[in-house]
C-alpha cells in the first residue's frame, strides 16, 4: 500500500480525486438510507406491523451507523481507508439483498438495519478520515463536498426507489439497489493513505524483527552445581559429606526451559498476567483518553446538543411522507416526495455552511448552535401546517438547517486537534448515533397512542431547540473571558481556579 508523504499533497492536487472517491462513496452507501421514508409504508402495508415497530428499521440503519463509529474509526486507524471501504460494500450490498427476503420486521431490522448500518458506519469513518487528512485550509469546503454525497444519494434514490417500486415490486427495488452498492469497491481504489495504518506498520515492524540474521554460534553457559554425596569413610569420622563440583554446559534454550520447569506453575502464571495485561494496554489507553475527552466542556457539550439534535431532528426524515398521507393532503407519494426536498436542501446547507465555517470571521461552533435553534422552531411549525405547499417549504428548511452535519468534523479537530479526531469524532457519532435510534420510535409511539403526529412533532421541536440554546449557554461565558494581562496577587487564586475555563474559553475561541 503506498502512501503520499509530505504537505504538498494539502488542499489540492490527489485530494481532489479522493474527495470524488469519497462522495462517490457516500451517494451510493447513504443513499437507500437516507431515503428510507419511501420504503416505510411499503413495509407497513407488506407486514401490518405497529408504526412504533416499523419505525426500527429506519432509525437503526442510521443509530448502528453513527453508535459504531468509535469501533469504524479504530479500524480506519488500524487497516486504512481503502480496505475498510472495500469491506464496507460488501455489508452495504449484502444487507440490501438480503432485506429483500425479510419474513419480518424482526429480520428487516437485523439486514437492513444492522448490518446496512454498519457498512455505512465504515464508510462514513472512512471518508471523513482520508479528506480531514489531505485537506487543511479548506478542509470545511471539502468536507461539505464529501458529505453532500448523502444528500444527493437521498434525493435521488427516493426517487428511483419509487419507481423501482413500481415496476419491480419491493424486492426488485433492493435487489437493485444492492447490486449499485457493490461499487463501493470501485470508490475504495483512489484512496491512498497519507501515513501508513497501525496495522502495517506493526507488520513491518514484525517482519524487519524476523529479517535479522541469527548468530552461526551461540556461546554456551557454564553452570556450576554443588553436589553433595555420602561417602563412605572410616567408622568415626564426622565428615562424612563431600562436595563435588560439576560443570555442566547448556545451551541457552535449554536453560531457559530448565528454569521454567523449576519455577513451576508460578512464572507460567506470571507468563499468562502479562500477556493479558499487555493485551489490554490499549483498551486501557483508549477508555483514558475517552475520560479525558468527556472531561472537555465544549466537548461535552457537544456532546449533548448532538443527541438532542438527532433524538428530534430525524424522524421528519423518516415520517414526512406518512405525516402527508396520514393528513390526507397527497394522495400516494408525489413525483418529487417531500425525502427528496430535504435530501436535496440538506446538500446546499452542507456547502452553504462548509464554506461558511472557512470565513475567518465566523465562529463555527456558534454556527452550528445556530442552525439547532432554527431547526427546532421548524419543527414546531410542522403541526400547525395543514397543506402540502407548507410541508415542502417546512421540508426545505429542516433539510437546509440539518446540512450542519457537514461542520461537525471541522468544529471537533479545533476542540480536540487533528491528533484526536478519529476518536473523538467517533465518541460524537455515538452520541448522535443513540438519538437517531431512539428518536423514530418514540415518535412513532406517539402516533400509536394518539393517531395524530401533532403531539410526536412538538416532542421533537422542543428537543432539537433546547439542544441549539443548552450549547449556547454552555459557552456563553467565553465572551466574557478576560484577556488582561499582569492580574494583581489578589486574584491569583482566582485565577488558579478559573485556569480549567480558560483552557475550555480558548478550545471555544479557537473554533472561530
Amino acid at each position: 500500500m503506498g502512501a503520499v508523504k509530505g504537505d504538498g499533497a494539502l488542499d489540492g492536487g490527489w485530494g481532489w480525486i479522493i474527495v470524488l472517491a469519497s462522495f462517490m462513496a457516500q451517494f451510493l452507501s447513504s443513499g437507500s438510507p437516507q431515503s428510507v421514508g419511501v420504503l416505510f409504508p411499503e413495509w407497513l402495508s407488506a407486514f401490518q406491523e405497529g408504526k412504533g415497530m416499523t419505525a426500527w428499521v429506519g432509525s437503526m440503519v442510521s443509530g448502528v451507523a453513527l453508535i459504531t463509529s468509535p469501533v469504524c474509526s479504530a479500524c480506519v486507524d488500524n487497516f486504512g481507508a481503502r480496505p475498510v471501504t472495500v469491506f464496507s460494500g460488501v455489508m452495504v450490498a449484502g444487507g440490501l439483498m438480503l432485506s429483500a427476503f425479510a419474513p419480518s420486521v424482526s429480520f428487516l431490522i437485523f439486514s437492513y438495519g444492522i448490518v446496512v448500518g454498519m457498512g455505512c458506519g465504515l464508510v462514513y469513518a472512512a471518508t471523513l478520515t482520508i479528506t480531514c487528512q489531505y485537506f487543511d485550509k479548506r478542509r470545511g469546503l471539502a468536507l461539505g463536498i464529501v458529505t453532500t454525497g448523502t444528500s444527493v444519494g437521498g434525493f435521488i434514490y427516493a426517487t428511483l426507489q419509487n419507481e423501482l417500486i413500481e415496476l419491480f415490486g419491493l424486492e426488485g427495488c433492493l435487489l437493485i439497489i444492492g447490486a449499485l452498492a457493490l461499487n463501493l469497491m470501485a470508490c475504495a481504489g483512489p484512496m491512498r493513505p497519507m501515513n501508513l495504518p497501525g496495522y502495517y506498520l506493526k507488520q513491518r515492524a514484525a517482519l524487519q524483527r524476523t529479517e535479522e540474521p541469527e548468530p552461526l554460534y551461540t556461546k554456551p553457559t557454564a553452570i556450576i552445581i554443588d553436589s553433595f554425596l555420602d561417602l563412605k569413610t572410616t567408622p568415626g569420622s564426622d565428615n562424612n559429606k563431600v562436595t563435588m563440583k560439576v560443570l555442566i554446559t547448556k545451551e541457552p534454550t535449554e536453560l531457559q526451559e530448565s528454569e521454567e520447569e523449576g519455577n513451576g506453575g508460578i512464572l507460567s502464571g506470571s507468563i499468562v498476567a502479562q500477556a493479558i495485561k499487555k493485551l489490554m494496554r490499549p483498551y486501557r489507553l483508549y477508555l483514558c483518553k475517552t475520560i479525558e475527552l468527556l472531561q472537555d466542556r465544549v466537548f461535552m457539550a457537544f456532546c449533548i446538543a448532538i443527541f438532542l439534535f438527532s433524538l428530534g431532528a430525524f424522524p421528519p426524515v423518516l415520517f414526512m411522507e406518512d405525516v402527508a398521507q396520514s393528513e390526507g393532503l397527497i394522495d400516494g407519494i408525489a413525483l418529487i416526495p417531500l425525502v427528496s426536498i430535504v435530501a436535496i436542501t440538506t446538500g446546499i446547507g452542507k456547502l452553504v455552511l462548509g464554506v461558511m465555517a472557512d470565513m475567518p470571521r465566523v465562529n463555527s461552533l456558534y454556527l452550528y448552535a445556530l442552525t439547532l435553534t432554527g431547526t427546532g422552531f421548524t419543527l414546531l411549525l410542522i403541526p400547525v401546517s395543514k397543506s402540502y405547499l407548507g410541508l415542502q417549504v417546512l421540508s426545505a428548511m429542516v433539510g437546509f438547517f440539518s446540512g450542519n452535519w457537514s461542520i461537525t468534523s471541522y468544529i471537533t479537530t479545533k476542540i480536540v486537534g487533528m491528533e484526536r479526531l478519529s476518536q473523538a469524532h467517533g465518541i460524537l457519532l455515538c452520541f448522535g448515533g443513540f438519538g437517531i435510534m431512539l428518536g423514530p420510535p418514540v415518535v412513532g409511539w406517539f402516533f400509536d397512542w394518539t393517531q395524530s403526529y401533532d403531539l410526536a412533532f412538538y416532542f421533537s421541536g422542543t428537543c432539537v431547540l433546547v439542544s441549539g440554546l443548552f450549547l449556547f449557554l454552555a459557552t456563553l461565558l467565553c465572551w466574557n473571558r478576560t484577556t488582561e494581562e499582569g492580574d494583581s496577587p489578589l486574584e491569583e487564586d482566582v485565577n488558579t481556579l478559573q485556569q480549567n475555563h480558560t483552557l475550555d474559553c480558548d478550545k471555544v475561541a479557537s473554533v472561530a
